[in-house]
């Protein structure tokens, strides 16, 4: 009798030894997949191509019109959701042009394209000397910022508010109606 005692409080000890080093192991998948997998990275807001749709320019002034295809690459495991964004296109500090970035949400590991018209004009540049000597070089140099703000979704259980910046910059050639040096930070 004593014997089977023993071989069944083995064998107890056993399972139950077992049991405790599968739910360590269990465990530390876990921790590794929180850590590898869920792990939130930063999102990428670029302008990938930009096309002068009309132009006027004047000694001191201009107004042109682009046409910008914009692109919200998301490397996380999880979407995107992001609100309503202006962005503005800047000559030398003063704001020149603003488009809207529509409400949308880019899908885990993809990039989310679409495009956006702007009209960007003189009238509210104050130093006409320098914006006349761009003009006459034939470089007209623009800069775009924008901030989307919104919520990556991680396996439809986890939601962390993410933020991202489009910095760009870009040169009007006037002559020859192309864009020049598009360069995003």
């Amino acid at each position: 009798m004593t014997n089977t005692n023993k071989d069944s409080r083995s064998k107890r000890k056993k399972c139950l030894a077992y049991i405790i080093a599968g739910v360590i192991a269990q465990t530390i998948i876990i921790v590794l997949f929180v850590l590898l997998v869920m792990r939130i990275r930063n999102l990428k807001v670029r302008i990938d191509s930009v096309s002068v749709e009309s132009h006027t320019y004047t000694n001191s002034s201009f107004t042109v019109k682009l046409n910008a295809e914009i692109s919200v690459k998301n490397t996380n495991f999880g979407e995107f959701k992001f609100d309503d964004s202006t962005a503005t296109i800047s000559y030398n500090g003063t704001k020149v042009g603003e488009f809207t970035i529509i409400k949308s949400r880019a899908k885990f590991r993809s990039t989310k394209r679409f495009n956006v018209t702007v009209t960007a004009t003189s009238a509210k540049v104050s130093t006409k000397y320098l914006l006349a000597s761009d003009l006459n070089s034939g470089k007209l140099p623009l800069t775009s910022y924008a901030k989307l703000s919104g919520k990556v979704h991680l396996l439809m259980i986890f939601k962390k508010k993410k933020s991202a910046e489009l910095s760009c910059s870009m040169a009007v050639n006037t002559k020859s109606q192309a864009i020049e040096n598009l360069t995003c930070k």
